[in-house]
């Protein structure tokens, strides 16, 4: 509940389905041991909760923003925060301007992963950090919004240009190779709070970097909880947050039959050893710089971008050949069942081809709403 509305339910397991801002309904699953499962577990769950919806004559759809809906009538849900969010950027000006498309229109599927130790931690974090632009150019799938085709293929990537700067992009920590955890928590901690949790409501924080508020307090004579550090560690929006596990935010979500597919491309780059030496030696040379203009670049014109010296295309297709080998080695020591490798099947043809979520979205959409909408709903159980 937030105040006397039901913003959210519990399920087994620690899962949990949120209304979010704009009407988005957010699925966090409980974690798994394999990508076959998570996948499973999602589209079961969303399901559900689209049978649910049709019963209302709603549909809930899949991709990487909500297509019909212009900013002016994004319908606000009751949570407190939202208000306080929406003051909060349009302080910012500029660098706030795409804040309520942000908050009220685009969508993601996002991939958390697990890490064993500070070490395991900074490795896996310097090679999501540069693969973010390369893996997101494989599922653009924005180009629609407020009933018409924007130009780009990735609408989502635009808006987050601006959102405040300082909390979104690139984790330019992730590019020194002597960086620690500590450098992780000084960046964050530089960083204002949004809101603070009082007495059950969100209220706005005062507009102190939070490591000020360790040493002076608030203002009102309360000083931060480490419920506070984790709420804040929650108002930062990195390409690859860093919460209790790395959670990577950069990619649009595919369409529905796909949803697992940029689970399992991570999957195999991160958790197999040799394939994330593998991809970390190819991406090495890549400066926060060159990730931040491929980031950029790769929203409009996809795998034809460039990201440093070299065309995504070129990177995502060896990043793929990893990814599967990543997978095999997880299938052979019994990790991960052979299927999962099918989820990889669409990602090849999409960079061999070139042929992306997106364009694929532009031609259903010239087909009209129904079709789109028959497209890119997730299916009834």
């Amino acid at each position: 509940m937030d105040g006397p509305c039901l913003v959210g339910v519990g399920l087994p397991g620690g899962a949990a389905l949120t209304l979010e801002t704009g009407g988005a309904l957010e699925y966090s699953s409980p974690p798994f041991a394999t990508v076959a499962e998570a996948t499973a577990d999602v589209q079961f769950r969303l399901q559900q909760a689209a049978a649910i919806a049709d019963r209302h004559g709603i549909a809930l759809l899949t991709g990487g923003i909500t297509p019909f809906t212009a900013a002016d009538d994004i319908a606000w849900n009751p949570k407190t925060r939202v208000g306080v969010m929406r003051e909060y950027f349009r302080r910012l000006g500029h660098d706030g301007a795409d804040a309520d498309e942000v908050m009220g229109l685009i969508l993601s599927t996002q991939t958390t992963l697990d890490y064993t130790g500070v070490d395991d931690l900074m490795t896996k974090l310097r090679l999501l950090v540069r693969a973010a632009p390369v893996v997101a150019a494989l599922f653009v799938d924005s180009p629609v919004a407020a009933g018409e085709p924007t130009g780009a293929l990735s609408r989502r990537m635009q808006y987050w240009r601006r959102f405040d700067p300082r909390r979104c992009g690139v984790l330019d920590v992730a590019f020194n190779a002597d960086a620690t955890i500590d450098d992780l928590v000084d960046w964050a901690a530089r960083l204002p709070m949004i809101y603070r949790l009082v007495e059950g409501s969100h209220v706005a924080a005062p507009q102190v970097p939070f490591r000020d508020a360790i040493e002076h307090g608030f203002g009102d004579g309360t000083y931060p909880t480490f419920a506070d550090w984790e709420l804040h560690l929650n108002q930062v929006w990195p390409h690859v947050r860093v919460r209790r596990t790395l959670e990577v935010r950069l990619p649009d979500a595919a369409p529905w039959p796909w949803l697992g597919s940029g689970a399992a491309l991570w999957t195999g780059l991160v958790y197999d050893p040799e394939a994330r030496r593998a991809a970390n030696h190819l991406l090495s040379d890549l400066s926060a710089a060159d990730v931040d203009r491929a980031s950029v670049d790769v929203a409009v014109k996809g795998l034809s971008a460039m990201i440093g010296p070299r065309l995504v295309q070129d990177v995502a297709r060896e990043l793929l050949r990893l990814a599967r080998q990543g997978l095999q080695a997880r299938i052979a020591a019994g990790l991960e069942p052979a299927a999962t490798l099918a989820l990889l099947a669409p990602l090849d043809e999409i960079c061999e081809t070139m042929l992306t979520f997106a364009d694929q979205a532009l031609d259903t959409w010239q087909r009209g709403e129904d079709a789109f909408l028959d497209a890119y709903s997730i299916p009834c159980p």
